[in-house]
């Protein structure tokens, strides 16, 4: 990728503004997803019940709410944990990123949908590497920016940039709407999320990522962020699209 000159950034150039040990650095916003289905087994029953008593009693999910579930307690019940992991370590490794996962955090996810956002004000530093473990009820993940739009089924597995927006949706849908996840509807998917190192020398080259491209803007900055056009944007959360940043 060719790097613009620092104050010299193309239009519409996404900036991620990162921390980097001590330091806010810069790095371009990749629009490469990587995804993958997998021979992964179906969770146990019993666990699946656990986790539908979880998002209804205690997280009490709303349409577009994505909260964590206790990873502890569901490996204690899920025989086949080490199995869905080495899955997603096979996977990763085919697509040059060998032990990646090793040194990663792992955190168990569940969403009833989710409105458009990027996560890159708290994972500018990171890649996202989702495994999905429910089965198909209709939602797809889609990123509006690059025009990727990935069917959700048990065995899903993606790889993204925190900074590139997404969201679940329903299929039939083009936008997030909150009436596409009623009540009486199962609408939730669980799903595994690795938080993968975005300097990472395989992970760059994989998703394309240029490092350093706006070092004096960085010096300046005291928190992680996402920039377009020369000022902090956000994401439309019912469309995905970007905006500039209130305030």
């Amino acid at each position: 990728m060719k790097v613009p000159a620092p104050g010299h950034l193309a239009q519409n150039l996404l900036v991620s503004y990162f921390w980097s040990g001590e330091a806010i650095c810069s790095r371009s916003v990749s629009d490469v997803v990587l995804s993958g289905r997998l021979d992964v087994p179906a969770p146990p029953a019993r666990l699946i019940a656990d986790w539908e008593r979880e998002t209804v009693q205690r997280l009490c999910l709303e349409p577009g709410d994505v909260e964590a579930l206790p990873l502890a307690r569901a490996r204690m019940r899920w025989p086949d944990y080490s199995r869905c992991v080495q899955a997603v370590s096979d996977w990763t490794r085919a697509l040059g990123l060998p032990d990646v996962l090793a040194s990663c955090d792992v955190a168990l996810m569940a969403c009833r949908g989710a409105q458009y956002h990027h996560d890159a004000a708290h994972y500018g530093a990171a890649a996202f590497c989702n495994l999905f473990l429910s089965e198909d009820c209709g939602l797809d993940l889609h990123f509006p920016s690059t025009g990727h739009r990935i069917p959700l089924a048990r065995g899903t597995a993606v790889v993204f940039d925190t900074g590139q927006p997404h969201g679940v949706i329903a299929r039939r849908s083009s936008g997030f709407e909150a009436a596409d996840f009623p009540a009486d509807q199962d609408c939730t998917q669980v799903f595994l999320t690795w938080e993968l190192p975005i300097e990472d020398a395989n992970l760059g080259r994989a998703l394309r990522i240029a490092f350093d491209i706006d070092p004096s803007t960085a010096l300046l900055l005291g928190e992680e962020q996402v920039w377009r056009n020369g000022a902090r944007a956000s994401v439309c959360p019912d469309s995905g699209l970007w905006r500039q940043a209130a305030g």
